[in-house]
């Protein structure tokens, strides 16, 4: 039943019912209170009675007498009234606010439920919850949050198809790459092919790999933006410490250096390498030569710090945009980046519940800290 009426009328009923009752309580405490005070002054009138059978006194000194114990009983009543009511008030005031703190919190509870899903939506696990309701709800709360599932139904659906374009873009430029890698190798691989060929075939080759790499780095941002089904135990000091064998670091005179403690995280293997692959990348790519990369890893927390060329403190947030690299800085391979390494490591820690942030350092480089929540 309660469910028909509007948030307003009910907030009304509540208001309007707790005033009455508090009202009610505090009219029945007053009248005790000075039934009381009634009842106990009453006990002075016999004296007053025995001085008039006595005849020692006249009318007029009677008459006075009686005249002051009438002020001083109102005085005494009304001192009585005014102490205990206001005890009374107090008590009374004391009862209404815990019983209008109980009544409010049951009233905004489809609220607070709203704020709940919104701050998990919001924490990255996914558009894909909904507000639980009431569907025989009538009420604004009820409104709310059926716009609010529209709202989710719609951007769900705008950011599914967004990842499913890309993917799908990606996979079907993946053939046409391939195939023409192919006949680019036959071409300067025949027999007969003339040295500016050959050259030429080399340097179409190596636009070929980097458009292959762009694919597969949109690709990869796709998986990553998509939400975790399933989350496996994983220890990002053992793939830290796979990943930095891999690194090829030595063979641009990088030193690397490494503190890794166990920190284990809740997710997808194959992202979190990828993740700690981007990271040691870009910590080898943009450095120099004699330069070193440390990674450390605790309490599943990951640092990833290298020296490099100076970073700007307010260029540190673009690098995380899509297609955004620093043009002016060289890399120790001589191959400049799609822009694509931080995007893809923010997403993936996204969308494993985690954040990360990056921190120029003072004679150059970055430190980039990735925090995850840990295994419960």
């Amino acid at each position: 039943m309660t469910g028909r009426w509007s948030v307003r009328a009910r907030l009304t009923a509540l208001y309007g019912g707790l005033f009455a009752l508090a009202g009610s309580l505090l009219l029945g405490v007053t009248y005790v209170l000075v039934r009381q005070s009634l009842e106990g002054g009453a006990q002075a009138l016999p004296d007053l009675v025995e001085w008039r059978r006595l005849g020692s006194v006249s009318p007029d000194e009677v008459l006075e007498v009686l005249r002051q114990a009438k002020a001083r009983y109102r005085s005494e009543v009304l001192d009585a009234l005014l102490t205990r009511g206001a005890l009374a008030l107090l008590c009374v005031g004391l009862v209404a606010v815990a019983v209008g703190w109980v009544m409010a919190r049951r009233a905004l509870e489809p609220v607070h439920r709203i704020t709940e899903t919104a701050r998990r939506i919001a924490a990255g696990q996914g558009l894909h919850e909904r507000i639980p309701r009431d569907e025989a709800a009538r009420d604004e709360v009820a409104e709310l949050a059926a716009t609010f599932n529209a709202m989710l139904d719609r951007l769900d659906r705008s950011f599914d198809g967004q990842r499913r374009f890309v993917a799908d873009a990606s996979h079907e430029m993946r053939t046409p790459l391939a195939v023409k890698r192919a006949l680019i190798e036959v071409s300067i691989t025949r027999p007969g092919a003339s040295a500016d060929a050959r050259q030429l075939g080399g340097e179409l080759l190596e636009v070929n790999a980097r458009h292959e790499r762009l694919i597969e780095g949109l690709l990869s941002l796709a998986d990553a933006e998509t939400e975790l089904t399933v989350r496996t135990p994983t220890d990002l000091a053992e793939i830290s410490r796979h990943v930095l064998r891999q690194s090829g670091a030595d063979a641009v005179g990088v030193e690397v250096l490494r503190n890794l403690e166990p920190a284990t995280v809740a997710g997808d293997p194959v992202l979190l390498e990828r993740l700690v692959r981007n990271l040691v990348d870009n910590a080898v790519k943009h450095n120099h030569a004699g330069g070193w990369l440390e990674v450390r890893s605790r309490d599943s927390v990951l640092v990833v710090a290298n020296t490099g060329p100076e970073v700007r403190p307010y260029e540190v947030e673009g690098l995380f945009r899509p297609f955004r690299r620093l043009d002016r800085v060289r890399t120790t391979t001589g191959e400049r980046g799609l822009g694509l390494g931080l995007s893809i490591v923010r997403a993936i820690a996204a969308a494993h519940g985690g954040a990360v942030t990056a921190t120029p350092r003072a004679d150059g480089g970055l430190e980039v800290v990735v925090r995850f929540a840990g295994v419960r």
